[in-house]
């Protein structure tokens, strides 16, 4: 039986903007976990750099648990076919849930291009009710942070930390190639000025204007990389907090409250990640120059169209099917591995997301 905690899932959803907000500062992209996915297949380093924070994040929260992530209690092949379809959704749609459904709500953007605006719709309450109806009521509500969530919270500063590190070094970067080529603009209007001097006789001499000086502060590889894998990290642990890396309580919140089984912590997740994802993006984003070099990736708003209705409803469906997207799989995915148990499930959920990636 399971029990609603809706402490933890609020603290939880307060938990997971910090990362997604960092990595906007830092590299100027979107927390879009699908996105890593598609782009680690292509062999793309700052994905796979996503995609290894959160598997050693799941890895963590084996540690911390003690156990495995319980087993999924459906057939393999309904397993893969969600995977299938979540991956072939996502990549459709360009997006997942994450990053991007945060992005889509403090952008105050209702026809932002990705599927997350989309994602809950009665096609994910049609198949949830048709295929896990059948589930218990769920217990009492727990109000405690439970034996780990403290954990969970303590051992996010070491990764925000790090971003906090990461940030200052790239600032300080900026700061001093700027005055370098200050200081090398400041020598080209000099000898600029020499040669206008000498030549200023000759009438057939032409002089050209001193060259502006030039800040811009190119990406360091290295460090954005690394950033991308240290905000994964803590991203995994909220979202382990939020319980949204739990299948049964994903779907059991896709019931809606009247069923004897709806789960209303996932609610409590929302109400803390999304008031303070818009205030940050709102209010924190500063002049949108990435800290770490790279260009301001954030998406605009797009049209809706044919594509995205239809990559919005075929995740939709797939994620009903098992409650699982692509995140939670990766963290589920580590966890399973350190703890030595229930691994294969996952793995071909995973699978089954690349292919339906790569069909797109």
């Amino acid at each position: 039986m399971a029990h609603p905690a809706p402490l933890q899932s609020f603290l939880g959803g307060l938990s997971i903007p910090i990362p997604v907000h960092a990595l906007t500062l830092l590299n100027g992209n979107v927390f879009g976990i699908s996105g890593f996915c598609h782009r680690a297949v292509k062999g793309n380093v700052e994905g796979m750099a996503g995609v290894a924070g959160l598997v050693l994040g799941g890895s963590l929260v084996a540690l911390i648990e003690g156990k495995a992530p319980v087993a999924l209690s459906l057939p393999i092949a309904q397993v893969a076919l969600s995977g299938f379809l979540v991956g072939l959704g996502t990549k459709l749609s360009n997006g997942c849930t994450s990053g991007y459904v945060l992005l889509a709500f403090f952008r105050f953007i209702a026809n932002h291009s990705h599927s997350d605006t989309w994602f809950v719709d009665y096609r994910v309450y049609r198949y949830a009710h048709l295929l896990h109806g059948d589930l218990p009521a769920v217990g009492a509500f727990d109000w405690t942070l439970g034996p780990t969530g403290a954990k969970y919270l303590a051992y996010q500063l070491l990764p925000l930390a790090a971003s906090f590190l990461l940030y200052t070094v790239g600032r300080r970067l900026k700061v001093r190639n700027g005055a370098v080529n200050s200081d090398a603009s400041s020598k080209s209007v000099a000898h600029s000025e020499e040669t206008t001097t000498l030549l200023s006789s000759d009438p057939t001499s032409d002089t050209n204007d001193a060259t502006k000086p030039n800040y811009h502060h190119e990406p360091q590889s290295p460090l954005r990389i690394l950033a991308f894998f240290t905000t994964s990290v803590q991203f995994a642990l909220a979202l382990q907090l939020s319980g949204l890396t739990d299948p049964i309580r994903v779907i059991s919140f896709l019931l809606l409250p009247l069923h004897k089984a709806f789960d209303p912590s996932l609610a409590f997740l929302a109400a803390g990640a999304l008031p303070l994802a818009m205030g940050l993006y709102r209010y924190g984003r500063g002049n949108e120059t990435p800290a770490l070099g790279g260009k301001w990736g954030i998406p605009k708003g797009g049209p809706i169209d044919l594509k995205l209705l239809t990559g919005a409803a075929i995740f939709g469906v797939g994620w009903g099917m098992a409650g699982i997207c692509p995140g939670p799989s990766l963290i589920n995915f580590g966890r399973a591995l350190t703890a030595g148990a229930n691994a294969s499930q996952i793995a071909i959920w995973l699978a089954a997301l690349v292919g339906g990636g790569l069909l797109a």
